[in-house]
């Protein structure tokens, strides 16, 4: 109990307050950080999880040194289409050091043969989404592109965003994701939510843009409520996660147009969305507001 601002409960309930996570996330957390074993049964809404809290913490830790990997490679000679790019978005390399920018080096097995070295086994590799099996063995999924950490909002790494940058690349999508794991699930991740978090939670809005970059332009001109999805458009799973940051509970959708009002009172939760105006742009606002009238309360 706080005496000092009245609330009360458990640690579970300390967690979801002061990160702001629901129960099941609080309970990961914990489990993460004290190597405490969790196992998941079937409610009968869905499938059974499959993993436990110790492979968890073996994924978020290969995640993490994949990150320190990639921030290594960004100042290397190889890398220097990486920071061209960057600096050609007038990036410095501190703002690439804030946003963890990194740099996924060409061949075929550099970051697997890193994480080998660290102790991660083929299998922890290849479930934390960093690596593909191959006929000859697996090999790494990022190569040659400059990368970005996606993490929650409690900082910790779930996977990365990267963008391509050779023309022999034979990955044609300009950008490519993490694939679904354990960890990282598309409709699931923002990008930046943990650089913005407590800025959404002051403010009670947030932007949702494009991109990583826009992000860190959004964040670098003094807009620190931004934050992005990832490879897939403004879904229903993250439209609960930034209702939640903006104590959104009194509106029974996710509302597009303010000023906002309930009972002639204003209402101070709001939600930017910032697209380009392209098609793809013009589809992706299209189905925000389609989600605006299909959310029920």
């Amino acid at each position: 109990h706080c005496f000092g601002c009245g609330l009360g409960g458990d640690v579970f309930k300390y967690v979801e307050q002061s990160e702001n996570i629901d129960f099941r996330e609080a309970v990961e957390l914990l489990a993460d950080k004290y190597h405490i074993e969790l196992h998941y049964e079937n409610s009968g809404n869905g499938p059974a999880r499959e993993n436990t809290g110790s492979k968890r913490t073996r994924l978020l830790e290969a995640c993490e040194e994949a990150q320190r990997f990639f921030v290594s490679q960004i100042l290397t000679k190889e890398a220097l289409p990486a920071r061209k790019l960057l600096g050609g978005r007038n990036f410095s390399q501190a703002d690439c050091e804030r946003f963890g920018c990194g740099y996924a080096p060409q061949g075929w097995d550099n970051l697997v043969r890193h994480l080998a070295s660290k102790g991660f086994t083929q299998k922890e590799i290849l479930d934390a989404g960093l690596a593909r099996q191959g006929q000859r063995g697996i090999y790494d999924y990022f190569r040659g592109r400059v990368t970005w950490p996606i993490r929650d909002s409690t900082g910790r790494t779930l996977g990365f965003g990267a963008r391509k940058l050779y023309e022999d690349d034979q990955i044609a999508a300009k950008y490519i994701n993490t694939p679904d794991t354990q960890l990282y699930r598309k409709t699931q991740v923002l990008y930046g939510i943990d650089l913005a978090k407590s800025a959404i939670v002051k403010k009670r809005q947030v932007v949702i843009v494009e991109g990583y970059t826009d992000v860190m332009a959004m964040h670098l001109a003094g807009i620190d409520t931004a934050i992005a999805t990832c490879g897939t458009a403004f879904g229903a799973e993250h439209a609960k996660i930034v209702r939640r940051l903006i104590a959104d509970d009194s509106l029974g959708a996710v509302q597009l147009v303010g000023p906002l009002k309930v009972k002639d009172q204003p209402l101070s939760s709001r939600i930017v969305f910032t697209f380009d105006g392209d098609a793809a742009g013009q589809k992706a606002a299209l189905h925000a507001f389609g989600l605006d009238s299909a959310s029920s309360p």
